[in-house]
């Protein structure tokens, strides 16, 4: 489950992971990730820190209350408040410094998994295909 409050940075995750090959559900914010957890179960749980209403942490906090054992990886763009705020009250399993490339997120992913080799987290390479170009669309040879 990806969690932010900006609709652009969740959908862009969410596709990243897609393509990739895992199945994402998203949440704007933390009471409907709470919502998404009491119906199903995830295997990981990647939230935003600084969002309206309630912030990562104390989702985060509330999540460890019901279950412990979450994994949970957090995105922030404020590391200084979340080394004050965030990370006594609700520790979590990584912590993703935006902006992040993709290679740090299947990176943050596959440590909080306890997979060693983060391209197992990879969508296989696009198959190109080489096509012979069409005579009629060169253009003519120089003379």
């Amino acid at each position: 489950m990806v969690v932010d409050d900006e609709p652009t940075v969740r959908n862009a995750i969410k596709r990243l992971l897609e393509h990739a090959g895992h199945t994402v559900d998203t949440a704007e914010g933390g009471e409907a990730a709470l919502e998404l957890l009491a119906k199903q179960s995830f295997d990981l749980v990647v939230t935003d820190f600084s969002m309206p209403g309630m912030h990562g942490d104390q989702l985060v906090a509330r999540i460890r209350q019901i279950i412990p054992s979450q994994r949970i990886i957090m995105a922030t763009a404020f590391v200084e408040e979340y080394k004050v705020f965030g990370q006594t009250s609700a520790p979590v399993d990584a912590l993703l410094l935006k902006p992040f490339s993709l290679h740090e997120l299947h990176e943050a992913i596959a440590r909080v998994m306890g997979r060693e080799d983060y391209r197992q987290w990879e969508a296989p390479p696009p198959t190109v295909v080489a096509k012979k170009p069409r005579e009629d669309l060169l253009p003519p040879p120089e003379s």
